[in-house]
């Protein structure tokens, strides 16, 4: 098997985050919010995985389980609040959101 570069997989580690990044600042709808949120912590697993196998070491894909787990969670919790405040807008604008404020 033929193992990629560092440079390469860290390339397309940034490049994904950054993409993750640019969705969240510039969407507004909170369900593509949530979308690059999603992209952006699976460019943190990717990054743990060339870094891992850079390293001949297993701690890489032993922290994109951990990564998977945690962006599971913030999936479910998520979309929990989305629907609840689709439920109560009738929107999924972030800049309706103004009235959550205590």
């Amino acid at each position: 098997m033929t193992a990629i570069p560092l440079d390469q997989g860290l390339g397309l580690a940034a490049a994904l985050f950054a993409l993750g990044l640019a969705g969240v600042l510039v969407r507004r709808n909170l369900l593509f919010m949530l979308m690059s949120l999603e992209v952006m912590l699976n460019a943190a697993g990717v990054a743990f995985v060339v870094a891992g196998a850079r390293w001949a070491a297993a701690d890489g894909q032993i922290m994109f389980i951990l990564v998977l787990t945690f962006a599971a969670s913030e999936v479910s919790v998520g979309l929990a609040l989305i629907l609840l405040m689709h439920r109560r807008n009738s929107t999924l604008d972030a800049d309706a959101s103004y009235h959550l404020r205590g």
